[in-house]
């Protein structure tokens, strides 16, 4: 199967269309009560995972094996079933897992199909919110909200004077490291909220997204939305979003190249 053809398959993303709902269903009638955490990195750090994150990506999981019994997924939770097949999804069961211990409604769940490596569809879940995105091609990309599918741009009008940028380093870019992009700093007017930055910017309200440490959960499912909704996605160093890092996504080349050339100390 050729990739054009794959694009124009209807049927994922009207399988990612019903899986939205079903996670929103399965989160009130499961998962909204009171959850145990751990974490992972055990005093090297905090990194947090929950019960409810084990509970999503097994029902994440046997939605897909239930329709796509062939394909191969990586979650990131209970890692990589292989298969021979050219199709991969990549799981995220609970993007913003800080945000969902401490009750912020911007976790979401994250779900992508690559095809040969490529992520050709995705969709962010917004459970608390009860809102999702996805795309169905390579150039339509809809969020939907109390049953209103609405078609998801990018905020075409932006300029350099009027941009609105959203930034988080994750504890990841020292302060020695910020101090060489104060400019950067400078343009960081507004917080990022976990995915749903990057959802804002497919439909308008920010126009540059810059995060550091992106694993290819977390990014993955969100670029064929940002692509379709027109935005450009790349590493701080101008390489292909799909190998994750430290990503930055605008809503148009001016901005962009601006951003690389301000991010490129660092980069």
């Amino acid at each position: 199967m050729s990739e054009k053809k794959i694009i124009k398959n209807k049927e994922f993303p009207g399988f990612l269309n019903r899986l939205a709902k079903d996670l929103t269903k399965y989160y009130y009638r499961k998962l909204n009560k009171k959850f145990k955490v751990n974490n992972k990195l055990k005093g090297k750090g905090y990194d947090p995972v929950t019960t409810a994150d084990i509970a999503f990506e097994k029902f994440i999981r046997s939605k897909i094996s239930k329709k796509f019994p062939n394909h191969e997924i990586i979650g990131e939770e209970y890692g990589h079933k292989k298969s021979k097949s050219d199709f991969t999804w990549i799981i995220d069961p609970i993007d913003g897992t800080r945000s969902f211990v401490i009750g912020n409604p911007t976790w979401s769940n994250l779900i992508s199909l690559n095809y040969k490596g490529k992520p050709i569809f995705g969709l962010a879940n917004f459970p608390k919110l009860k809102k999702y995105y996805y795309n169905i091609s390579i150039d339509k990309a809809y969020v939907v909200e109390n049953n209103k599918k609405t078609k998801l741009s990018v905020n075409k009008k932006a300029t350099l004077k009027n941009m609105k940028v959203s930034g988080a380093f994750h504890g990841w870019l020292s302060l020695n490291k910020q101090k060489k992009i104060p400019k950067v700093l400078k343009l960081m007017q507004f917080p990022c909220f976990d995915a749903l930055s990057y959802a804002h910017l497919c439909e308008g309200r920010i126009d540059v997204v810059l995060q550091c440490q992106n694993k290819i959960w977390d990014i993955h499912p969100l670029i064929p939305i940002i692509k379709a909704s027109g935005g450009i996605a790349t590493t701080w160093d101008n390489k292909d979003a799909k190998n994750g890092g430290s990503v930055l996504i605008s809503s148009n080349k001016i901005i962009h190249k601006k951003f690389l050339k301000l991010l490129k100390p660092v980069a």
